[in-house]
C-alpha cells in the first residue's frame, strides 16, 4: 500500500499475499483505519479550506448542490498537514464548527467566496477569500486555495484509477489514506517506515485504553 501514490485495491493485496478476498479486505481496511491520525491536532499558521463534491456518476447538476454525492471539507496547512473531513452539507452551521474544532484561532484561513464560510471573521479568524465565482484564483499575490485543490486532485485521481467507485459509507477511510500520504509527502524517510511508524502508535494507543 506505501508502494504506490495511488495505494492499491483490497483485491490486488489479496492476490499478492496469497490470502482470501476477505482476508485481504479486513487488513486493507485495518491498515487504512491506523492510518487517520485522530483528532485533536489543530491546523496552524496559513491554512486552505475547500470542499468537494465525491461519488458515482449521475445525469444532473455538478458541483455544489449535486445530487447523490458525498460532501468532503478539506483542510490544508500550506507546505504542511492535509486533512479530510466528511460532512453532510455546505451550510454554515456545519463548517464553522468543523473549522473551530481542527484550525487553531491564530491561523489565517484562506477560502474560496461560498457565503457560508463569511461567519469566520465573527469567530476570530483571520480570513482571507478569493472570488472563485468572479473567475479570480489568486489574489493580492497569497491570497489562493491552490493547495487544498491539489490535494482534492490527487484524492480524486487516486480513486479513480486504483478503486473505480468508492461508497459514502467507506469514503471516510479512503479519505483519511490520502491525507496521510499527503501530510508525510515530504518525510525523509520511505513511506513504508512511516506507515509502520504510525500502526505501530494507533496499536500502542489503543493497548493503552484497553
Amino acid at each position: 500500500m506505501s508502494a504506490t501514490r495511488c495505494g492499491m485495491s483490497s483485491r490486488n493485496l489479496s492476490r499478492i499475499l496469497g490470502v482470501t478476498v476477505k482476508t485481504g479486505y479486513r487488513m486493507w481496511k485495518q491498515i487504512r483505519l491506523a492510518l487517520s491520525e485522530g483528532e485533536g491536532i489543530k491546523f496552524v499558521g496559513h491554512v486552505e479550506i475547500d470542499e468537494t463534491y465525491i461519488g458515482g456518476k449521475a445525469k444532473g447538476k455538478r458541483g455544489r448542490g449535486a445530487e447523490n454525492k458525498t460532501v468532503v471539507l478539506g483542510i490544508v496547512e500550506r507546505q504542511g498537514r492535509a486533512k479530510g473531513i466528511i460532512i453532510p452539507d455546505v451550510k454554515t452551521k456545519t463548517l464553522i464548527p468543523e473549522v473551530k474544532a481542527n484550525v487553531d484561532t491564530n491561523a489565517t484561513i484562506y477560502t474560496d467566496d461560498l457565503p457560508s464560510y463569511n461567519d469566520l471573521d465573527n469567530n476570530g479568524f483571520d480570513h482571507k477569500t478569493v472570488a472563485h465565482s468572479e473567475k479570480v484564483y489568486v489574489s493580492a499575490g497569497d491570497i489562493h486555495t491552490n493547495n487544498v485543490e491539489g490535494f482534492w486532485s490527487q484524492l480524486k485521481r487516486s480513486i479513480d484509477g486504483t478503486y473505480h467507485h468508492v461508497t459514502a459509507r467507506q469514503l471516510q477511510g479512503y479519505v483519511d489514506e490520502y491525507s496521510f500520504r499527503y501530510s508525510h509527502r515530504n518525510d525523509e524517510k520511505p513511506m513504508f517506515l512511516t506507515m509502520l511508524e504510525q500502526v505501530v502508535k494507533t496499536s500502542s494507543l489503543e493497548r493503552a485504553s484497553v
